[in-house]
């Protein structure tokens, strides 16, 4: 498995959000898989800690760029300085105001515009193109279950992830005969230090280590646009789109996100 997933996606991966959490949950199934990684983060140590663990474990190179998602220029500038070709790019840096609308102040709403849409969208674009010219590649954007439909509480960061699921439905269909995959994870829960500190309380159904989520969404690429780790959460999704009426459904994601804060 490992010799074909090099040749598909290597001989670099890069992981946008890779120094902990789901990122880094990631960057060490790829390093697994034995492709070479270029992982970027905002806290330098943490990424360097991450880098440093994961080519003692794994024997694999990791390059570590830190840089704000926030800033797409930037983040092209330091990319371009590499010499290295990135075959998977694996978007999981998120920003996530929580809160009700009317008290989210405009800048952190206009931070998850940036980080959650205009910098996976640039950087799709950044990457494919040397990947349709080698004829192979991959993209994988995070998507999440509060993006099928209104999230009270986290309105903005629903429809930023509404957005990527979207975005990689119709640059799947686009990539495939050019050997590019393209994926959308559509996670639920994720049990990551983010979402312990936002809970507070008892994880929500159908939580998952981050690990299970990084790993059922690598076997997931080159099979179809979109994957639901989990099976309760695939059981939720049907639920939610195909059986509940749309009111009905933001009524429930609300009794889910109404007590994040």
């Amino acid at each position: 498995m490992a010799t074909g997933f090099v040749h598909t996606y290597g001989p670099y991966a890069l992981v946008a959000g890779g120094s902990y959490g789901l990122g880094a949950a990631f960057a060490e199934a790829i390093a697994r898989r034995s492709v070479n990684l270029v992982i970027i983060a905002r806290n330098e140590n943490q990424l360097t800690a991450t880098a440093d663990r994961l080519r003692a474990t794994y024997g694999v190179d990791v390059i570590a760029v830190v840089a704000d998602m926030a800033d797409f220029e930037d983040v092209r500038t330091q990319l371009s300085r590499l010499e290295v070709a990135i075959g998977l790019l694996v978007y999981d840096a998120a920003h996530a105001p929580i809160g009700r609308f009317e008290d989210v102040p405009e800048d952190q709403l206009a931070q998850a515009v940036s980080v959650n849409v205009r910098t996976p969208l640039l950087l799709a674009k950044l990457l494919s193109g040397p990947m349709i010219e080698r004829g192979r590649g991959g993209i994988v954007l995070m998507s999440s279950l509060a993006g099928g439909q209104g999230s009270p509480n986290i309105a903005a960061y629903a429809a930023t992830k509404a957005f990527n699921a979207i975005l990689a439905e119709g640059l799947w269909k686009e990539l495939k005969p050019r050997g590019v995959d393209v994926l959308a994870c559509l996670a639920g829960a994720i049990l990551t230090p983010g979402y312990r500190e936002a809970e507070g309380g008892r994880p929500a159904p159908g939580t998952l280590e981050a690990a299970e989520v990084a790993e059922q969404t690598l076997r997931a690429l080159g099979k179809g646009p979109m994957v639901v780790p989990g099976v309760v959460n695939k059981v939720g999704r049907f639920v939610l789109t195909r059986l509940l009426s749309r009111r009905a459904a933001i009524d429930i994601m609300a009794k889910n996100t109404g007590g994040l804060s």
